[in-house]
């Protein structure tokens, strides 16, 4: 699978944890929800290529070429429609940031110790 360009996956890596933790989680789902709402087709409901190229300056990512943004979206499009509805997208962002992966996966063997304790 492709990745974002370094400089592009760096900058999102220092962001994402950081608004998770000023946030919580239900601030930051909030505002990937926003994100999306940003960079989607509003006639389609769904960033596709053509409205990820259109607004992708509203995020930063002007520098990214046609084939980065191709990439990103057959990286997070599990449905292979060719566009990427609002759970991929939040999926997509989850997957970029390393760090709030590992600390999902954290959070997660902490809840299912508890629960095995119990059972």
């Amino acid at each position: 699978m492709a990745s974002p360009p370094q400089n592009a996956q760096a900058n999102f890596q220092d962001l994402l944890p950081t608004m998770a933790d000023k946030l919580g989680g239900d601030g930051l789902i909030g505002e990937l929800c926003n994100g999306f709402n940003l960079l989607m087709d509003p006639a389609k409901g769904v960033i596709t290529f053509e409205s990820l190229k259109r607004n992708s300056a509203l995020m930063g990512l002007q520098d990214l070429g046609d084939d980065d943004l191709r990439s990103m979206l057959q990286e997070g499009d599990f449905d292979g429609d060719g566009a990427l509805n609002q759970m991929e997208f939040c999926v997509l962002m989850f997957r970029l940031s390393p760090e709030l992966m590992e600390e999902s996966r954290i959070w997660l063997d902490d809840v299912l110790q508890h629960e095995f304790k119990h059972c």
